[in-house]
């Protein structure tokens, strides 16, 4: 949401990392599809590409699998990814995805999710 739907800004994840390590949180893990590391296209902007590469290079960022078949992309279905790891580790979800699937899918999730699940918003740079 830090590019205001038009560009997927690497910064605004870097903005919400940096939020939670200023607060003294030090397990952080952020999930982005593998294909934000392919080259921009006109239709899917993208700013920053290098913050991905820094996180996870920090150990802080993993990328979800995704590949190309017949020439359309396919990716996996990241929100399990997400999900998983915060119900395993007693974390948080920060995202302003509400997993009405996933609810649906395990009853241990769906407790889970409505009680950790943190919404957010931008204010230009601030989260």
């Amino acid at each position: 949401s830090h590019g205001n739907k038009e560009v997927f800004s690497c910064r605004g994840i870097l903005l919400a990392v940096q939020w939670f390590r200023d607060r003294g949180h030090k397990d952080i893990t952020v999930f982005v599809p593998s294909w934000r590391k392919e080259q921009p296209r006109p239709d899917v902007l993208i700013t920053d590409q290098y913050i991905l590469r820094d996180l996870e290079k920090k150990k802080i960022l993993v990328f979800t699998p995704s590949r190309r078949v017949g020439g359309k992309r396919v990716v996996c279905y990241d929100d399990r990814f997400i999900v998983k790891l915060a119900h395993e580790s007693d974390g948080i979800v920060v995202s302003n995805d509400t997993y009405r699937d996933l609810q649906n899918e395990r009853p241990e999730w769906k407790k889970f999710i409505e009680e950790r699940l943190l919404m957010y918003s931008f204010v230009n740079d601030k989260y």
